[in-house]
């Protein structure tokens, strides 16, 4: 998945969150927003829902289901749920049918 539209795809979900959230807890459109850690503002609640919207999301782009936590991702020192940039460079490195089609169309004539 190329990085404007795994950015996108993020920024999407925070927009869902924030709906929900009263206006001193919402996270903000930046590459250094903090997501989960001592300075993140979701709760535990908030965050699945963000991990859920954001799943719905990816899924729809690569046409095939997508789990983002394991039973790690969100302990790990080196989670890519850290900030919103590390989110956005995990979603580049996941594929499915509808990136490699994209890739396909892209290199034909």
């Amino acid at each position: 998945m190329d990085r404007d539209r795994a950015l996108r795809l993020v920024y999407d979900a925070i927009d869902v969150v924030n709906r929900q959230l009263p206006a001193s807890r919402r996270l903000a459109k930046s590459l250094d927003t903090v997501i989960i850690g001592p300075s993140g503002s979701l709760d535990s609640l908030g965050l699945i829902n963000f991990v859920i919207t954001l799943e719905e999301r990816v899924t729809d782009v690569l046409t095939v289901p997508v789990e983002l936590l394991d039973s790690t991702a969100l302990i790990e020192e080196e989670s890519p749920f850290r900030t919103v940039d590390t989110l956005t460079r995990f979603l580049e490195t996941l594929d499915g049918p509808a990136a490699a089609d994209a890739e396909d169309a892209e290199a034909q004539p």
